[in-house]
């Protein structure tokens, strides 16, 4: 509705508009629908429970990854390439995520940041982990 109560037709460009201007930050829609993508995957990925080799961690990353696009409203390929970071599924299929999100669950018990859900927390808590280590490595992230 605007200032003289009409309805308005708005599209990404607006929105992406009043997310910069409402962060001060270059956000887009597609960071938010990354960020959910990202969390739902390592939530699915979390139920899985430990791969027994490479064959069958790539056959759960694959119905992750269909459960992920059914809840964003894209196709598996689309939400693989574009709204469900790779270093989740490199860790999951390399068997380290889940002993990595237990250790941060385990550790960090209350989010400091409030809006945040348990499991968005443990996320970034992943997200930084990662990225120091990739950062230690010499590894662009």
């Amino acid at each position: 509705m605007d200032d003289e109560g009409q309805r308005r037709t708005i599209d990404s460009a607006d929105v992406n508009a009043y997310l910069r201007q409402i962060t001060g930050q270059d956000f887009t829609t597609k960071d938010f629908r990354t960020w959910a993508g990202s969390v739902l995957a390592l939530e699915a990925l979390q139920a899985c429970g430990a791969c027994e080799s490479w064959t069958h961690g790539r056959t759960h990353v694959v119905q992750v990854i269909k459960t992920v696009a059914s809840r964003l409203g894209n196709t598996p390929a689309i939400c693989r390439k574009c709204y469900v970071n790779p270093v989740i599924i490199e860790a999951y299929v390399e068997g380290s995520l889940l002993q990595t999100l237990q250790a941060i669950a385990d550790r960090d018990q209350t989010c400091p940041l409030q809006g945040l859900s348990p499991q968005e927390w443990i996320a970034l808590r992943f997200f930084q982990q990662t990225a120091v280590r990739e950062v230690n490595s010499g590894r662009e992230t």
